[in-house]
């Protein structure tokens, strides 16, 4: 059986009992090892295969989950398996194979963040969509930027976007954002190191300049974390007098 586990955003105490207990019986292990925290492969058993998936291609990485597919097999993943994580064209391979799999849910890096951030996605009357993404770059996006901006209603947070700031600082302006939009970074959310830096569209750019690897752009006027108007599930509803 292969498992695709997701191992959480990057504190290695955020992955599930459930993809734990896999790791513990796993006789071989492929982790993604430029996103995966290396305390996790600590469950893992003394003699299992552990190989680590950076610089592998999807051949490699086939050949590898077929080679071991009459065994218990963890392939980890980083976050959340369902969210930029390929997993999709390896279980086509593995359908196509005959070869049983199962998926193990995680803690993506968003919802880290969030946690780290002390904020909620969804404010009343502000927000009650969240849309991940990321801009384009060389990796194309079927869905264009300026579509994206146009939920101005949503919560929105950026995926492996980080060099791309300008470009979202650019079409952010020209669609009609104020420059004092909340626009805030996560560096390595939930890791050890992990660096916040709050700012506005205007200026968050600057602030960031230096950050090259894993992080998170958070935009729109949900950071304010101020409702539009009062949550109808938690506020007495007023009793009105009936006339008589």
């Amino acid at each position: 059986m292969i498992y695709f586990i997701g191992a959480g955003s990057g504190d290695p105490e955020l992955i599930t009992i459930k993809a734990q207990k896999i790791l513990q019986k796993a006789d071989a292990v492929l982790f993604t090892g430029s996103l995966v925290p290396r305390e996790v492969l600590s469950w893992c058993r003394s003699d299992a295969i552990i190989k680590d998936s950076q610089g592998m291609k999807y051949p490699e990485i086939f050949e590898f989950l077929e080679k071991y597919k009459d065994k218990i097999v963890a392939r980890v993943h980083t976050g959340d398996p369902s969210i930029y994580s390929t997993i999709a064209k390896q279980i086509a391979f593995l359908k196509e194979k005959n070869i049983e799999y199962k998926v193990i849910a995680g803690v993506t890096a968003c919802f880290g963040a969030s946690a780290s951030l002390g904020i909620e996605y969804t404010i009343p009357a502000v927000s009650q969509t969240l849309i991940i993404s990321r801009i384009e770059g060389r990796t194309p996006n079927p869905e264009k930027l300026e579509n994206i901006l146009a939920c101005k209603n949503s919560s929105l947070v950026f995926y492996l976007s980080i060099t791309l700031l300008k470009k979202l600082k650019k079409k952010a302006l020209e669609m009609g954002y104020s420059p004092n939009t909340p626009c805030w970074v996560v560096e390595k959310a939930t890791w050890e190191d992990e660096a916040i830096y709050r700012g506005t569209i205007l200026d968050i750019e600057e602030k960031v300049s230096h950050i090259k690897g894993i992080a998170l752009i958070l935009f729109g006027d949900f950071l304010y974390q101020k409702e539009g108007e009062e949550s109808h599930l938690y506020v007495k509803p007023l009793v009105k007098e009936i006339e008589k």
